[in-house]
């Protein structure tokens, strides 16, 4: 129990000085409240009147999707790069059948015209 003594005086400092600081910053800050701080902010435009539920063009979803899909993908090379010596022959086949996907989803994506902004 000893060894954990550190660790929980730590955590009950972290906890208690964050209920202190939340509660200072409660009771001793300023309640000047106003119309326009009540607004929502979203990206710097002023909220436009009119429903919230209006439709959204798919494509920038699909832009999104296919962003983070590559970005993760590419994030294999690193792991690849680091330990090619160490893989060989085998590593360099199965990392060109893996770039040949991408390559091929990539093709595919572009046929489809997904990228394309109407």
């Amino acid at each position: 129990m000893n060894d954990f003594l550190g660790v929980l005086l730590l955590l009950i400092t972290a906890v208690g000085l964050t209920v202190i600081i939340l509660l200072l910053t409660v009771y001793l800050g300023p309640k000047r409240t106003n119309p326009v701080k009540e607004l929502q902010f979203e990206t710097g435009n002023r909220p436009s009147p009119g429903s919230a539920r209006e439709r959204f063009p798919v494509h920038f979803y699909l832009v999104a999707i296919l962003f983070v899909v590559f970005d993760i993908e590419i994030a294999f090379l690193y792991p690849w790069a680091v330990n090619f010596r160490k893989l060989g022959l085998f590593g360099l086949v199965e990392m060109g059948v893996f770039i040949l996907i991408l390559t091929t989803g990539w093709y595919y994506i572009l046929k489809r015209g997904v990228l394309k902004w109407r």
